[in-house]
């Protein structure tokens, strides 16, 4: 994936005819290189992308067990820390190269007068006949390799997290091995059409730039994750079982709602809420928020909404 991506990047700064400084002194030009946001209202505000980011990176990748194995199979702490610290600088040096292919991209579609934008940008570029026929080629290489292994992952990790948390397969010694292996693949299989039915219903939003929507589910669904994590972490209250699934319910339902809301302008533009609709949720958002705008901090609040009520629902550890 990134040999393909390096190899894009020098494709289309050679069909364009630019050196890298040329380049970037375009991209500059076009105002796609500024890194931080100094409004406070809106919500791309820097420090809500740090901080909402970091928190993204601690529920989606530190509380991963399959995302943290490297790490925490290193035999010292040290070598942990260290395996933390390349594989980060590496993420940040990927990252930018990615922001780097966008930029290319956008000036290339704009010298061919392409109207394509967000993420049917590139496969039209690259599979569009604009580029080399290698360029393609490399082009679902790259996109192979990159979706396999993490939707493989995903599927397995779901699979055996059903099978024990949810099914307790492995306290189960009434079943014989067959059964089990049966459920197993009942399960794969499930989970294997449950995501089929995710990718079509994502097609069927056909959103050019799902990043914005993904994120905005991580915000949702994480926030519950990072609550828990934090109340056993730091704190020795033991909270009622049965009330645990509700607040991990309720705490996303009530972000949703306030957040509906507060980014009313995105909520109606993505479901295509009627003009009379929109009009008056933006009119609502403007008088309850003034303006101000929650971005992916969300996740933060959505954690510490359930925090708060898992020590609602707690009592002190005798």
């Amino acid at each position: 994936m990134l040999g393909g991506l390096i190899i894009c990047i020098i494709a289309l700064l050679n069909k364009m005819d630019y050196g890298f400084l040329e380049a970037f002194s375009v991209l500059k030009s076009e105002g796609l290189t500024r890194i931080f946001n100094t409004d406070i209202k809106a919500s791309g505000f820097f420090l809500k992308q740090i901080l909402g980011g970091a928190f993204i990176t601690i529920a989606m990748t530190g509380l991963d067990q399959e995302m943290m194995q490297k790490n925490i199979s290193v035999k010292t702490l040290g070598g942990s820390q260290k395996n933390v610290l390349t594989l980060a600088t590496v993420l940040l040096i990927v990252n930018v190269l990615f922001l780097l292919l966008g930029g290319l991209l956008f000036l290339f579609a704009k010298q061919n007068g392409l109207s394509v934008k967000g993420d049917d940008l590139f496969p039209t570029i690259a599979l569009g006949g604009t580029l080399s026929t290698a360029i393609g080629v490399i082009f679902i290489i790259g996109l192979i390799s990159a979706l396999f292994p993490s939707a493989d992952g995903a599927l397995t990790a779901m699979t055996s997290s059903f099978c024990i948390d949810i099914l307790g397969m492995q306290k189960n010694t009434l079943s014989t091995d067959k059964v089990k292996k049966k459920t197993r693949l009942t399960v794969h299989l499930s989970f294997a059409i449950l995501f089929f039915i995710c990718v079509l219903v994502f097609k069927w939003i056909d959103d050019k730039s799902i990043i914005d929507v993904i994120l905005k589910l991580a915000g949702y669904t994480y926030g519950p994750l990072l609550g828990m994590f934090a109340f056993g972490i730091f704190t020795n209250r033991i909270p009622k079982d049965k009330w645990v699934l509700w607040i991990c319910l309720l705490s996303p339902i009530i972000i949703f709602s306030i957040d509906f809301i507060n980014n009313a302008e995105w909520f109606a533009k993505k479901l295509a809420l009627s003009e009379a609709s929109a009009t008056s949720l933006i009119q609502l958002s403007d008088t309850i928020f003034s303006g101000f705008k929650i971005g992916i901090e969300i996740l933060i609040f959505n954690g510490l909404l359930t925090f708060a009520g898992l020590w609602l629902i707690s009592i002190k550890k005798k």
